[in-house]
């Protein structure tokens, strides 16, 4: 496991669990304002999207898996343009903005990337494993470390964030986790209520588990009122109500958890007309903003694509 750039100096993080609970924290006294804005707009035709990030300002950030571009639109008016191009041969799916501005995506095929989000510049490029034979899928951001799922091995990436010297860290996944080969496992990953765990959803057969950061320990999460989370896909978290999209299902599964997370009741769903395999989802004020993949859809250079939002 190598860094290919070295890291920028950054202040003094926050402690773990203080920095869960800023990034949690969205904006809400404009949601009243919010009402005005549109809840779809589009992406360019060719994009492949697939995740979706949302920072402190009314900003949505989307990675393309066409060629690891990431575009942004401004909530407020649905316009939007390319932020940093990509290239052939890149890929960029799960993405968080933290907050001194920095975008770390999953880069799909080992790799990890930091991006700028004001200038577009590519910052860091972290190869966390072999290049074949993984899927770096989504990414959190939890105290000192940006922590990656790979959907084709039991292993978590923990990448050090302005901590200079500090190694890639894996974290293999034990206890009660269970790895299905040839089909993607773990996928959206959420800091856990306390401030100190992880929630992991694993798309096939469709878990949820709770993994110990120190120990790599995995507790299946027992689920009230519904049988699995089938194709879970992205993973959002506020307070101790999680949702759960379920990409080829068209739905979102929300769910309240216990003091512990480790068990976590149906309370409702939500589904939309306009939903069309939507993957990930980000939140601003009383919205959630998610983006169609159309994996169902031929996925061509003229292919349309888009975000949308719903009320929670």
């Amino acid at each position: 496991m190598t860094r290919n750039h070295p890291h920028p100096s950054r202040r003094a993080l926050l402690g773990g669990a203080a920095v869960a609970a800023l990034a949690l924290a969205t904006p809400v006294g404009t949601a009243n304002a919010a009402t005005a804005w549109p809840t779809e707009f589009p992406l360019p035709d060719g994009f492949l999207p697939e995740g979706i990030t949302i920072g402190a300002k009314p900003y949505a950030y989307m990675g393309s898996r066409a060629n690891g571009a990431i575009y942004r639109t401004d909530l407020r008016t649905g316009e939007g343009g390319i932020l940093y191009p990509g290239a052939t041969g890149l890929v960029s799916v799960g993405l968080k903005l933290d907050h001194d501005g920095l975008l770390y995506i999953a880069g799909s095929t080992g790799v990890a990337r930091v991006v700028d989000s004001r200038t577009g510049e590519l910052v860091t490029t972290y190869q966390l494993t072999d290049p074949t034979g993984h899927f770096i899928n989504d990414v959190i951001l939890l105290g000192d470390r940006a922590w990656f799922t790979d959907s084709r091995d039991s292993v978590l990436y923990g990448v050090p964030r302005g901590c200079e010297g500090d190694e890639i860290r894996a974290l293999p996944l034990t206890g009660d986790w269970v790895q299905t080969p040839n089909v993607n496992n773990a996928n959206g990953i959420v800091g856990a209520p306390d401030g100190r765990n992880l929630i992991v959803v694993s798309s096939t057969p469709g878990k949820l588990y709770n993994v110990d950061v120190e120990t790599g320990q995995a507790t299946e999460i027992a689920l009230t009122g519904a049988a699995d989370v089938a194709n879970g896909d992205g993973l959002f978290r506020i307070g101790r109500t999680l949702y759960v999209v379920q990409n080829r299902l068209n739905l979102i599964s929300v769910f309240d958890l216990d003091a512990q997370a480790l068990s976590a009741t149906l309370s409702r769903t939500i589904t939309d007309s306009r939903f069309d395999v939507p993957t990930t989802a980000a939140r601003w004020g009383d919205r959630l903003y998610l983006v169609n993949a159309r994996f169902t859809s031929p996925q061509l250079p003229d292919t349309t694509f888009n975000a949308v939002a719903v009320s929670i």
